[in-house]
């Protein structure tokens, strides 16, 4: 595993106990966030994933459901639970 892999690794492992500190926070931003799956980590910059061939024939695209509060409470919580203070990018 090299250098760069490990905040990516170590966030991926936190991530449930992340998203617990935003359902404290506001239940619907844990909503909006909860079926995110986390595609990179690169320059402080977090690229979260919402397809799921699963759940949809294709790409399902709530960005605009999410209101900027919802984004701020996610990086608050990264923050206090993993010490990163990160932009989130969605796709």
């Amino acid at each position: 595993m090299s250098d760069s892999e490990q905040p990516f690794l170590g966030l991926k492992r936190q991530w449930n106990v992340v998203l617990d500190r935003v359902l404290e926070q506001d239940r619907i931003a844990w909503l909006a966030f909860f079926d995110a799956r986390l595609a990179s980590l690169e320059n402080d910059q977090l690229t979260l994933s919402f397809a799921d061939s699963q759940k949809f024939g294709g790409q399902h695209d709530f960005t605009m459901a999410r209101n900027p509060k919802h984004t701020e409470i996610l990086m608050n919580a990264i923050h206090e639970v993993t010490g990163f203070d990160l932009t989130i990018h969605e796709e």
